[in-house]
């Protein structure tokens, strides 16, 4: 009789955040960072004066056991996306504490100032309405993966960028609806507070961002077009959450598909067509050694 053979547990991806005034975030750290390294998880924790961001990966039991922490230590209202993963997504587990959950570089109050939200279920309405400027928050390497129809892309490389952008093109904005999403919905939450800061009334945000929308819209209604890039090993994610066909350039981090992969400038660990310009022949060496380290342990 054949073994039987029992197919590996998959990880449980959990991606959550809070704005919640932290009165200690260095306790905070010790207590997340003790029962993270306890329970096999992995992943990156960050925890500000402001609230809690992260994304982390481990058993069932783990996830449920670090939701439990985070609800007793008062994080009631947690914007939280499970996924799955078949391979363990990060490395080594990780709590880091920042001036900022998710840094913007200007103080604003996401807790009281946060644009309308929208869910997911209502999004294509919304964005179909032609007065609407429908705007992605994310920087410019996650939009390559993917995007909604229509949006604006402020080609930004971080969002530290994004209020530089807006006093940009603040003009072209005014007396418009803004609707505007982000991965999970953190990114809006500051950006849409921007905005009101700044004067404008009419905002919105996609609640629990594009992981949300992916997970409830059925693929057929979708105004999602391509694939969502997520800070993990699966590098991008598609409709139902599904782990997508992207694979990450390990030079510039940019997430490559098929075609991409197929472009002469693409050299696995080396260079792919958005980088193959920025480093230099002995970088490109360096790369290659790296390259077949990585090769040779996985042979």
């Amino acid at each position: 009789m054949s073994p039987v053979v029992v197919p590996p547990t998959p990880f449980t991806v959990l991606a959550l955040y809070q704005f919640r005034r932290v009165p200690d975030p260095a306790a905070l750290r010790a207590e997340l960072l003790a029962l993270g390294q306890a329970s096999g998880l992995c992943g990156t924790l960050i925890v500000a004066a402001e609230g809690i961001n992260g994304t982390v990966a481990g058993s069932r039991a783990a996830i449920d056991g670090l939701s439990d922490f985070l609800r007793t230590a008062g994080f009631d209202r947690l914007e939280a996306k499970t996924s799955h993963s078949n391979e363990r997504p990060f490395k080594r587990f990780k709590v880091r504490l920042k001036a900022e959950i998710v840094t913007l570089g200007l103080p604003v109050e996401p807790t009281s100032q946060a644009g309308q939200y929208v869910e997911a279920g209502d999004w294509n309405a919304l964005i179909a309405d032609p007065d609407v400027v429908v705007v992605d928050t994310r920087n410019r390497y996650e939009v390559s993966a993917g995007t909604f129809e229509g949006a604006v892309n402020p080609e930004i490389d971080s969002f530290r960028e994004f209020p530089d952008w807006l006093d940009a093109h603040a003009e072209q904005l005014a007396g418009k609806r803004v609707a505007m999403f982000c991965t999970g919905g953190i990114r809006c939450e500051k950006s849409t507070s921007l905005l009101r800061e700044r004067g404008f009334t009419d905002v919105l945000h996609l609640r629990g961002g594009i992981l949300k929308y992916l997970e409830d819209v059925p693929e057929e209604d979708s105004r999602w077009h391509g694939e969502c890039f997520v800070f993990d090993g699966r590098v991008t994610v598609g409709h139902g959450l599904r782990e997508g066909g992207a694979l990450m350039c390990h030079s510039c981090g940019w997430p490559l598909g098929v075609d991409e992969r197929a472009h002469p400038a693409y050299e696995e660990g080396v260079s792919c067509p958005n980088c193959v310009e920025a480093t230099t022949d002995a970088q490109k060496a360096a790369f290659r050694d790296r390259q077949r380290m990585y090769d040779a342990r996985g042979s």
